[in-house]
């Protein structure tokens, strides 16, 4: 199909040539013929900073400017640790090193230079544009883990590629930005800018990425036609984004703006952080933004599902991580957290019930119906793990101590779906029995057994025991509706900032338990695999699904790696993590 598509597309290229050809021979001087917009007819490297712009910005929003605030500390005062603490960390440190290396090795091996590797078959991915993903999405956990050898190799295979072109038709603006333009500047922060050939190359992308901006509002082209870009074609601003992908840019333009002294970055996405601002009190539920808005018209009411799952979550992350790279010099971002994180604990936490009675809590979804009913979708997400860490800083820093509780209640929901699991793995989504009422959340078999029919529609049996044995429901578990583990780091990333921030041992074991249940279940001959079924039972080896995202190397193991490593590696005090857990270094700031 694809050499169908080439070389049809080869075929039309070459007729509309011969078209414009003769109509260079009959048209007067004064009309020109258009420009060719095809990919095809691009050079690389494209001078992106030398495009002409559609719609050129003449007045720039500057980086806020004055004393950072006096932000407060975030992380625990750790003490000495005992000989038998430091062994057992140290142990369990080079375990999650050596699994790394693992994956690296079979990355080099199979993949080099192309952006993920296929665990399982040993060939290779490339949707991010064949620009090597995973060796640059990877490079500060290098730079972490100390591999100073692999980074140096990286390093040059970094000058060899090219980030003014892709080999992807249409460009994913959010999965370039914080995969790529992340890696490069976080490696460079996390080397003291010792390498210049890191922000060199974070400067070329994000000068191409600045051209997807380039629409009437300045709302990016979420899925962009690079090529259309660079030749002048027309761009008119999206009808339709998710609210993640427009609000989950402003980490890696703000710092490329910091290191450049080059304002037009920090000014693009300070843009879209003005629209959420204005209309955050706006929306179906005030506080809180739908799944998809329509930036085109600036509407912010179209949608009414909101959740801090996927095409939502890494939003409202970025609110605290964006105050603290700013150094808390504006309370903008505060304000947004803030009314947010109400709403959040109002219509999206809630309690289920479990075996055990445990006091934890799970971030569904909500949802309003035609007849302007809302309704909770008692539905957990492995991506809504995040929320718990979020919480956990946002308490620490706006000076919000009760929410450590909310949080550590969110982490622990994330934990007991990991340890319900027969694998001890987390599934991608799932539905649980909310507790309405909290002083009734007392198990009984019998109420879950009840909610298991009604979720079922009672269409396939009026045998409760039966759909629980036939889906593999663990106890408390209502539907699976997602059996997969796709490598992800949400849950890890809320365990190790929660350990960070309280020093809590108990969180350590948790994460030891949960990187041994993923590394059993994942590991192949090659790298780690995502896999289909988290619900099989002991004993039986599970489907491999033959991807490894980039994040597994360039955020999951980094967080485990961290959890085990001592707590001035990358200090909370010090860096900030964007969404692909890219340490990005604080402005300095009075304790």
């Amino acid at each position: 199909m694809g050499l169908f598509i080439r070389r049809s597309l080869a075929l039309f290229i070459s007729i509309l040539l011969l078209i414009l050809a003769f109509r260079q021979l009959n048209t007067p001087d004064e009309f020109p013929p258009p420009t060719l917009t095809s990919s095809a007819q691009i050079t690389s490297p494209v001078k992106w900073k030398d495009i002409a712009l559609r719609y050129p910005i003449t007045s720039f929003i500057p980086l806020p400017s004055g004393t950072p605030s006096p932000i407060p500390r975030i992380q625990h005062e750790f003490g000495i640790e005992t000989e038998h603490k430091k062994q057992q960390r140290e142990e369990r440190l080079a375990a999650v090193k050596r699994t790394f290396l693992h994956s690296w090795e079979g990355y080099k091996k199979h993949a080099w230079l192309q952006d993920e590797v296929n665990p399982v078959s040993g060939g290779y991915s490339n949707g991010f544009g064949a620009r090597g993903a995973t060796l640059v999405d990877a490079l500060d956990t290098l730079v972490i883990m100390g591999l100073e050898k692999e980074f140096q190799s990286a390093l040059s295979a970094v000058k060899k590629i090219d980030f003014t072109t892709s080999e992807e038709v249409s460009i994913n603006v959010f999965e370039t930005t914080i995969r790529y333009l992340g890696g490069l500047l976080s490696a460079y922060d996390l080397t003291k800018s010792k390498h210049s050939v890191l922000l060199k190359k974070a400067v070329d992308l994000g000068n191409m990425l600045y051209v997807a901006f380039d629409t009437p509002n300045h709302f990016p082209i979420t899925r962009w036609d690079w090529a259309n870009g660079a030749s002048n074609g027309t761009q008119e601003t999206p009808s339709q984004a998710l609210s993640a992908e427009l609000g989950s840019l402003s980490l890696e333009f703000t710092r490329l703006s910091q290191l450049t002294g080059e304002p037009k970055y920090y000014d693009i996405v300070q843009r879209i952080t003005d629209h959420f601002h204005n209309h955050q009190n706006e929306t179906t539920i005030p506080g809180l933004f739908p799944v998809s808005i329509n930036p085109a018209l600036e509407n912010f009411s179209t949608d009414r599902t909101f959740t801090f799952g996927g095409m939502s979550d890494s939003l409202y992350e970025y609110f605290p991580k964006e105050h603290l790279l700013l150094g808390g010099v504006t309370d903008q971002y505060k304000g947004l957290y803030e009314r947010a994180i109400e709403a959040a604990q109002d219509r999206l936490f809630f309690r289920p019930l479990t075996p055990k009675n445990e006091d934890i809590l799970i971030s569904g979804t909500m949802t309003k119906n035609a007849a302007n009913n809302f309704k909770l979708l008692p539905a957990g997400q492995h991506l809504t793990c995040f929320a718990g860490g979020m919480v956990g800083m946002g308490a620490m820093i706006f000076d919000r101590p009760e929410e450590l509780v909310t949080a550590r209640r969110l982490v622990d929901g994330c934990i007991w779906a990991y340890d319900s699991m027969p694998t001890g793995i987390m599934p991608e989504s799932f539905q649980v029995i909310p507790c309405t009422n909290p002083q009734d959340c007392t198990w009984s078999n019998q109420r879950w057994h009840e909610a298991v029919l009604e979720e079922s529609g009672f269409g396939r049996t009026f045998d409760a025991q039966r759909i629980i044995r036939e889906d593999g429901l663990p106890p408390g578990f209502t539907k699976i509706d997602d059996k997969r583990f796709l490598l992800r780091p949400e849950a890890i990333e809320s365990v190790f900032i929660l350990y960070r921030i309280t020093g809590d041992p108990s969180l350590q074991d948790a994460a030891w338990r949960m990187f041994q249940a993923i590394n059993n279940s994942t590991q192949t001959e090659i790298s780690n695999s995502a896999i289909a079924d988290v619900t099989s039972p002991h004993g039986e080896e599970t489907e491999k699904l033959d991807s490894c995202e980039s994040f597994w190397m360039a955020e999951t193991l980094k967080y485990f790696y961290l959890i085990f490593s001592h707590p001035d590696l990358v200090s909370l005090d010090e860096f900030v993590f964007n969404t692909e857990a890219h340490p990005l270094r604080r402005p300095q700031h009075k304790k």
